[in-house]
C-alpha cells in the first residue's frame, strides 16, 4: 500500500491551485477549433474538455467545436467523450485549428466469461487497483471490502458465534441445503454466476473480496420497476444490476470522469443513489427489510439534489488526484474526487452529525419536567436504517445531589429488549420484526417469515418530542439531569449470544445541574 506524505499532498495541492489560477493570471486567452469524429463521421453532442478542468464545450451537429479560455502557447490536452464511447484526446498548443479527435465505441455486450480482476496488487495483473489507485486503501478500510468475510454477518448466516462455534438459529439451520440470496450483495463476484447457489464457505480468491472494485466499475445500469421507481423486490443485489464486462484481452472500467483516455468510460449513474439501490432496498417474504433507498426517495433530499454519495462518498479535499502521479495520475480539483471510505453504521463522526438533540428542563415545585427534541438533520433516510437489528436509544437520567435516582412519574421508558437500559426513562427507535410462526419479537432472522410489528424510526428531517416528569422530594435542593442518545448495531441478546464485540456509539449527550425554584431554558446544541 502506498503511503502519501504530507509534503507530497501539499505539493500536489499547490500544483492544482497554480493550474486553476494560471488562466486568471494570463494577459490573454485563445481558442482551439476542431472536429469530433467516429468511424462513421461527425459526432454531435460530444463533451470537448480541457483535461482535468471544468472548461468544456459540446460539439455541434457537424461535430465541430471551439474551445475557448486557453492560454496562448501553452500545450494542453483536449479530450472528447460521448456516452457509449471511450474518451479520446489530443495534445495541442493554442491557438490551433483543424484538430481532429476520433472516438471509438467501447464494448457494449456483457461477457459472462469475464474473469474478475483482484483489487490487490498482483504482479500478473498490472491494472489491479492497489498498484495505482488512491481509492484502494480507502476501500480496504470500508465495510464493502469485507462483506463476504465479515464475522458478524457470517455468525448470523451460519448460526454461530464470531469465533465459528455452532449455536444454531442461522440461515443454514433454517434452510439446510440451500444458500439463499445473501451472496447477491455480500459476494457479487461469485453470485453473478449463481445467485441462489453461492455458498460462503466455498468462495475462492477474488470472490472473497466482497464488493470488489472491479465489480462496481463494471455496473452499466440498474433495473428499476417503472411503477415504483424501486428495484424489483424479488431481485436483490446482482440480479438488479446490468453489467458490462469486456471481451477477453480488453480492459474497461466505468468512472465519473470523461477525460481519461485509457480504459475508463464516464458513467453518471455512479453519482446517483440508484447505483446503491439494489443492495439497500429489498424485501423477504413480502416484508420490506432494507429500505434506505425508498426512505431517501420519499424525503426532500432528491429534490435538493443530495444523493447517497453526497454523505457516504464525500470528497476529502486531498490529494488532488485519484491515480498516483508516478503512475500517470493527473492533478485535478480534489473536490471532484469521491472518497471510497463510505462511512456508515460504524462511523462515529457520521453518526454524531446525524441527529440533533435539544433538551429543555423546568423545575416546578415537586417535579422536574424534561423535554427532549430530536431532529434528523443529517441523514436522508430513517435513523436507524437497513439492518433491522439496529436501534437508537434515548436515555434520560435524573439524580439528586447525593446521586440517588429520582422517580419517573410520567413519560416513556425503554422497552425490555433495550438491554442494560431497559426500563429506564427514554425511548428506543427501531423497526421491530415479529416472527410469524413463533410470535417472538424483536427478531433479526428476516430470512424467515416475519412481519413489521412496529416502526418508530426517525425519517429524514423528522422531529420527535418526548417529555419526562420526575418526582422531587421536598428536601432536594439540586438535581443533575442527563440525556444520552446511543446508536446500537444489534439487539443486546443477539450481541451477547453471537459474541459481537461492539460498543454503543454516543451520538449526542447533554447534562445540567438544576437548583430548586429555578428553570432551565431550551439548551443549545451540546458540545462534545
Amino acid at each position: 500500500m502506498k503511503e502519501l506524505s504530507r509534503f507530497t499532498i501539499r505539493l500536489a495541492v499547490l500544483s492544482w491551485i497554480v493550474l486553476v489560477a494560471r488562466p486568471s493570471l494570463a494577459q490573454s486567452t485563445t481558442t482551439v477549433q476542431g472536429t469530433v469524429l467516429d468511424a462513421t463521421g461527425p459526432v454531435a453532442g460530444a463533451i470537448v474538455r480541457q483535461r482535468t478542468t471544468t472548461n468544456f464545450v459540446l460539439s455541434d451537429q457537424n461535430g465541430n467545436f471551439v474551445l475557448t479560455g486557453l492560454l496562448e502557447g501553452q500545450a494542453v490536452m483536449i479530450t472528447a467523450w460521448k456516452e457509449t464511447y471511450w474518451p479520446a484526446g489530443a495534445t495541442v498548443t493554442p491557438p490551433q485549428t483543424g484538430v481532429t479527435i476520433t472516438l471509438t465505441l467501447h464494448p457494449s455486450e456483457d461477457n459472462p466469461d469475464y474473469q474478475w480482476i483482484t483489487s490487490y496488487a498482483d504482479p500478473n495483473e498490472p491494472v489491479a487497483c492497489e498498484h495505482c489507485m488512491v481509492a484502494f486503501p480507502q476501500w480496504r478500510l470500508d465495510a464493502h471490502s469485507g462483506s463476504a468475510v465479515n464475522r458478524r454477518f457470517l455468525s448470523m448466516y451460519n448460526g454461530a458465534d464470531v469465533a465459528g462455534a455452532r449455536l444454531g438459529g442461522g440461515y443454514v439451520d433454517d434452510f439446510p441445503g440451500t444458500s439463499g440470496s445473501c451472496a447477491n450483495c455480500h459476494a457479487p463476484g461469485a453470485a453473478v454466476h449463481h445467485p441462489f447457489s453461492t455458498y460462503f464457505d466455498q468462495l475462492a480468491l477474488v470472490e472473497k473480496e466482497g464488493v470488489l472494485c472491479d465489480f462496481c466499475h463494471k455496473i452499466a445500469d440498474v433495473y428499476m420497476e417503472r411503477a415504483t421507481g424501486l428495484p424489483y423486490s424479488n431481485m436483490p443485489g446482482i440480479q438488479s444490476f446490468k453489467l458490462n464486462r469486456p471481451p477477453a484481452g480488453t480492459h474497461m472500467f466505468y468512472g465519473t470522469f470523461d477525460d481519461v483516455p485509457r480504459r475508463v468510460a464516464r458513467l453518471d449513474l455512479e453519482k446517483k443513489s440508484q447505483f446503491c439501490a439494489p443492495c439497500h432496498q429489498f424485501s423477504f417474504w413480502g416484508t420490506p427489510v432494507y429500505e434506505s433507498f425508498r426512505e431517501w426517495r420519499e424525503s426532500s433530499y432528491p429534490q435538493r439534489g443530495i444523493e447517497c454519495q453526497g454523505c457516504h462518498m464525500k470528497t476529502l479535499g486531498a490529494p488532488p488526484y485519484f491515480v498516483f502521479p508516478e503512475q500517470g495520475g493527473q492533478i485535478r480539483d480534489p473536490r471532484l474526487i469521491s472518497s471510497h471510505l463510505m462511512p456508515g453504521a460504524v462511523d462515529v463522526e457520521l453518526l454524531r452529525n446525524t441527529v440533533d438533540m435539544r433538551v429543555a428542563t423546568e423545575w416546578n415545585m415537586s417535579e422536574i419536567l424534561v423535554r427532549v427534541t430530536l431532529t434528523n438533520t443529517g441523514a436522508g433516510h430513517h435513523v436507524p436504517t437497513d439492518f433491522p437489528g439496529r436501534q437508537m436509544l434515548l436515555v434520560i437520567t435524573a439524580r439528586d445531589a447525593a446521586g440517588q435516582a429520582l422517580t419517573l412519574t410520567d413519560g416513556p421508558t425503554i422497552p425490555e429488549w433495550g438491554g442494560a437500559q431497559a426500563g429506564q426513562a427514554g425511548k428506543a427507535f427501531a423497526k421491530v420484526l415479529r416472527d410469524v410462526v413463533t410470535g417472538q419479537k424483536p427478531v433479526v432472522t428476516y430470512w424467515k417469515q416475519a412481519l413489521i410489528d412496529s416502526d418508530n424510526r426517525l425519517p429524514a428531517e423528522a422531529v420527535d418530542v418526548s417529555e419526562y416528569r420526575f418526582a422531587v422530594p421536598p428536601s432536594t435542593t439540586s438535581s443533575e439531569i442527563q440525556a444520552q442518545l446511543l446508536f446500537r448495531r444489534v439487539f443486546d441478546d443477539v450481541r451477547v449470544e453471537r459474541g459481537w464485540d461492539i460498543a454503543d456509539i454516543v451520538m449526542e449527550e447533554w447534562s445540567s445541574v438544576l437548583h430548586s425554584r429555578r428553570s432551565r431554558p431550551p439548551m443549545s446544541r451540546p458540545s462534545r
